[in-house]
């Protein structure tokens, strides 16, 4: 029992907890300490938990990231920030960002300890971010120094070393086009509503928002606060990862779904910001909520039609007599492959049973009857009664998702070890008491199906948007058991199966079965070997549509939402759209690689041991 106080840790967390709730002036305020993304809301605070060999860096880091979401909840309204927020995808996450940093200024200038270590996070993001690297004025920069002249602007500190010299790139540029705006800024940073004004008129006059982005007028201000703003903006947004804002969309029928849309946006608030655990009913809530990309409004990702699209669940695209006749293939490929991937299997299963070896706390007040001390009982019978209560498992809380490249790049030994990895990891898994669901994606149609021949008898009109029709395959729900599941997996050496990839829909589509699912803790994983392809959109929208959109996707789970994403590439670098992946040259590598990441998810220290290990989202090569 003294150990259990002993644990400096708890005292970590306690010190902490009270200090975020003292910072946001804010008793009721709940504080949580996990393993995954951290969040904040107007009434909860998720911190990452402190590793079992706490450094300074890391306790320093862990201060500022806990005064950083304190000061949110402090001197953030809501209300104001969603009726001024803008409608481009990088113009909501451009002002999610400078309305973070004023709240920081704010902390920052009235408390010297909360702006030291602010100070130490900022560094650490700029050193991460290679910004000192920088020597030449690039467009794709302008977010990141627009950010450091406005915090430096702010908080009348100097920047990191590590940002000197981007922000002395763009310092000239862009004091001549904003100067008096950011002049501006300082005066209204304890006002809200005039500081989120200025920051839209800033953005318009870098040409980052749309005409409509500009303030409204004081006669149709009080016009618009009755009206707009129970109105949720029709495109994407994006933000920080601790910012409260929802998943963003626009599908082909939104206007049919407009009066659903606000409910909709409330309940993925609340999921995103961790102050509701209560999860949506269903994926379908989010079907048609897609983000969209940083191009024009024109060429902003849309689907020209659904009605084609498919999600099916694998025995039902062919009959069973060829469904165990290609499972009956894959276990021949199988065999070839079991000795290798079935020992880094057991070495997976080995770890994972070492944590959930009974641990029990004794000496309680209310619990089970520990009979082990009955004796005492018996020599004194005025001792009280000794009850003990077995610890909880955590790791046994969590779901995984694969979600596997069904293209037909992937056509013969990737996809066939994809296949073999997925079989032997879910079996693995479902011994550890771990639900796992299994999940492919590809097109119905080579180079646009029904989709497109409806798209060209209406005349082809411009900008269409994505073109083909999706096929998304359920191989493995996560509550079906392996046995029932194992026949499906053949369906993947299907010939004629692979086509076309769309990874945005497919990753939007395998985010939201991860988040209607009940587990506190969900990995995603994706297995792909290209970028994103399908001929018939590419041909009538810009050459990277595909590309941005999975970006842009990929963007908002990594910053707003609770899953643990990571990807692993086959002959193809997906280091430069995922922050945590890695790539192989070989399928043969893909069973160990995919049983190494998941024992790192599931070790709670994994990548903490070394001050100077990549955390958990670090992009790994």
């Amino acid at each position: 029992m003294s150990q259990q106080n002993d644990d400096p840790r708890d005292t970590v967390k306690r010190v902490t907890a009270a200090c975020l709730k003292a910072v946001a002036d804010r008793d009721e305020v709940t504080v949580e300490f996990v393993h995954g993304n951290p969040g904040v809301s107007e009434h909860a605070a998720r911190l990452p938990a402190p590793s079992r060999r706490l450094t300074h860096e890391e306790l320093t880091r862990l201060r500022g990231t806990a005064d950083a979401f304190a000061l949110k909840i402090r001197y953030h309204d809501e209300a104001v920030h969603r009726r001024r927020l803008p409608t481009g995808f990088q113009a909501r996450r451009l002002f999610d960002s400078i309305e973070q940093i004023r709240v920081e200024a704010i902390g920052a200038r009235d408390m010297a300890g909360v702006a030291q270590n602010l100070a130490f996070c900022l560094d650490e993001t700029c050193r991460a971010g290679g910004l000192a690297e920088v020597a030449s004025r690039d467009e794709s920069q302008l977010a990141d120094a627009l950010h450091l002249l406005v915090r430096e602007r702010l908080t009348a500190a100097p920047l990191p070393a590590a940002a000197a010299g981007l922000a002395d790139l763009w310092r000239p540029w862009l004091g001549q086009r904003i100067g008096p705006l950011l002049a501006r800024l300082h005066e209204r940073m304890d006002d809200q509503e005039d500081f989120a004004s200025t920051v839209r008129e800033m953005m318009h006059a870098l040409e980052i928002a749309e005409e409509t982005d500009l303030p409204p007028e004081p006669d149709e201000e009080a016009e618009d606060d009755g009206t707009a703003q129970n109105q949720p903006p029709p495109q994407s947004r994006g933000s920080e990862q601790d910012s409260d804002t929802p998943l963003p969309g626009e599908g082909e029928d939104a206007e049919d779904s407009e009066d659903g849309e606000g409910t909709a946006v409330a309940e993925q608030d609340r999921m995103v910001d961790g102050g509701d655990d209560e999860m949506p009913s269903g994926p379908a809530r989010w079907q048609s909520r897609l983000p969209n990309s940083g191009l024009a409004a024109e060429d902003s990702y849309k689907v020209y039609t659904t009605r084609f699209d498919e999600v099916i669940e694998a025995d039902k695209l062919t009959e069973a007599e060829e469904l165990n006749r290609l499972r009956a293939h894959l276990d021949q490929q199988l065999s070839h492959l079991q000795g290798v991937v079935s020992t880094l299997a057991n070495r997976l299963q080995r770890h994972l049973m070492a944590k959930q070896t009974r641990s029990w706390m004794f000496d309680l007040d209310e619990g089970i009857l520990d009979a082990g001390r009955l004796a005492r009982i018996v020599i004194d019978p005025v001792h009280p009664l000794s009850f003990k209560r077995e610890s909880d498992i955590n790791f046994r809380d969590t779901v995984v998702t694969l979600l596997i490249d069904n293209s037909g790049s992937m056509r013969g030994r990737p996809i066939t070890v994809a296949a073999m990895s997925a079989d032997i990891l879910a079996r693995t898994l479902e011994r550890c008491g771990v639900k796992v669901e299994i999940l492919g994606f590809t097109t119905r149609a080579w180079k646009g199906g029904d989709s497109r021949e409806q798209w060209v008898e209406a005349g082809k009109p411009k900008n269409p948007g994505r073109l083909n029709d999706l096929r998304h395959i359920v191989y493995k729900a996560a509550d079906t058991p392996w046995r029932r599941a194992r026949r499906n997996l053949g369906l993947m050496l299907r010939e004629g199966l692979l086509k076309e990839n769309i990874d945005g829909e497919a990753l939007l589509w395998a985010f939201n079965r991860l988040m209607a699912r009940p587990e506190q803790r969900r990995i995603l994983m994706v297995i792909s070997d290209g970028a994103p392809v399908d001929d018939a959109t590419l041909s009538a929208n810009p050459g990277n549509y595909l590309e941005q959109h999975l970006r842009d996707v990929i963007a908002w789970i990594e910053s707003h939402s609770l899953v643990e994403l990571s990807a692993i590439g086959i002959g193809h670098d997906v280091t430069r759209y995922y922050k945590r992946a890695v790539t192989i040259a070989d399928a043969e590598e893909l069973g160990g690689t995919m049983m190494k990441n998941l024992a790192d998810l599931f070790d709670e220290d994994a990548g903490e041991r070394d001050p100077r290990a990549p955390r958990r989202g670090a992009r790994v090569h």
